[in-house]
């Protein structure tokens, strides 16, 4: 507890340099291997934990020193900052919207590892479609239905899982459930292979006459999409996007230190104009979306009301910039760019998954498009 209470305290700077230190001297020699095989990171996590970032200490982090850290993790690691970032969803939601037993819980020093169940097979995100039900029985509920693609699946401990708790109202019959792992009738499906962020454990769950205790609901009845938009809009959109700005911040340093040490007839490629116009542009790209990144994370903590328009704008921009930056990274590279010897192609690929996490670009834009307009 005393660790936490120093990591709430710190500014903004001392966390940067506190999450880039660990992110260099702990995550970074892990990555490689873990990508490749398809590790869940519980070794970078512990070493969060250790550092205070994680289980309870960063929970008073505003979103600008939130997404500095996110940034710093994502520079070295995105599958842990992912895993990471889903963690803090449920924090945030828990803290904001759970009963006093529900936090209580979760403060306590076995609360574990937190991830979010949300998307479904028939529905994706759309909330008014979700099919998963949890049925009043007396101080509990029972759930059934089944989710897809998440994050941390059968490593988390607790899992904010969106149900459909009124079947006449819509969205508005939607509650959110923190239900434990060990609920008799969870299980889950095998870890989706996926191109790019490999070990974040993404599988499908199965709820089969889980019995939750009430004291477990998030919010209210009927509340569930709003907890799950502030917890997830508010919070992992702005993580998500700073992901997107480590990778690129990475993949802008590697295709420099490349440019100045790769000599072909006598020079380094870093004299050739054709380089420095790729460099130029992933310098400028990236500086672009932290910039916005920040902007929006800034907006968001003095006014809460301007979270979501601002998160939006950041996790779109932020994504397709490091899909661009990490490309150009492999350009510059050639060859070496292209295989696993270097790190360029994991960036690119794990960049590639965040155009499609939480929410795709096509969305994100209509939903932009939507607000401008005023529709």
């Amino acid at each position: 507890m005393g660790r936490g209470c120093e990591m709430q305290q710190l500014s903004l700077e001392e966390v940067r340099r506190s999450a880039g230190k660990i992110a260099t001297e702990k995550l970074a020699p892990r990555a490689a291997e873990i990508d490749q095989n398809r590790i869940f990171p519980w070794d970078n996590l512990r070493d969060l934990e250790k550092a205070g970032f994680l289980g309870g200490g960063a929970r008073g982090f505003d979103r600008v020193r939130f997404v500095a850290a996110v940034t710093e993790f994502a520079k070295a690691c995105a599958s842990t900052s992912l895993v990471y970032v889903s963690h803090s969803i449920v924090e945030k939601a828990v803290e904001s919207a759970g009963s006093e037993a529900a936090r209580g819980k979760w403060a306590s020093e076995t609360r574990g590892l937190g991830a979010f169940a949300v998307h479904e097979s028939n529905c994706g995100s759309n909330a008014g479609a979700i099919a998963t039900q949890a049925k009043r029985d007396g101080d509990s509920y029972i759930v059934n239905g089944s989710k897809f693609f998440i994050t941390s699946a059968g490593e988390a401990d607790r899992y904010l899982t969106l149900v459909r708790t009124d079947p006449e109202k819509g969205p508005q019959g939607m509650s959110t459930l923190l239900i434990e792992k060990e609920t008799p009738g969870l299980s889950f499906g095998r870890s989706e292979e996926k191109m790019g962020l490999t070990s974040t454990s993404s599988r499908e769950m199965f709820f089969d006459d889980c019995r939750v205790p009430i004291e477990n609901l998030i919010g209210g009845e009927g509340e569930g999409t709003q907890v799950v938009g502030k917890a997830v809009i508010g919070w992992g959109f702005f993580g998500a996007a700073a992901i997107s700005v480590g990778i690129a911040k990475s993949a802008t340093a590697l295709a420099i230190k490349h440019a100045r040490e790769r000599i072909i007839a006598g020079h380094p490629i870093a004299v050739h104009q054709a380089v420095q116009f790729m460099i130029a542009d992933m310098v400028l790209e990236t500086e672009a979306a932290e910039a916005l990144l920040n902007a929006c994370a800034t907006e968001a903590d003095l006014n809460p009301g301007a979270a979501v328009p601002a998160a939006l704008k950041a996790k779109l921009f932020a994504s397709e910039m490091a899909v661009n930056v990490s490309n150009r990274a492999i350009q510059v590279m050639g060859g070496h760019g292209y295989t696993r010897d270097y790190t360029a192609e994991r960036l690119f690929r794990d960049a590639r998954g965040l155009t499609l996490h939480f929410k795709t670009s096509e969305w994100l834009r209509q939903d932009i498009a939507k607000a401008a307009i005023g529709l």
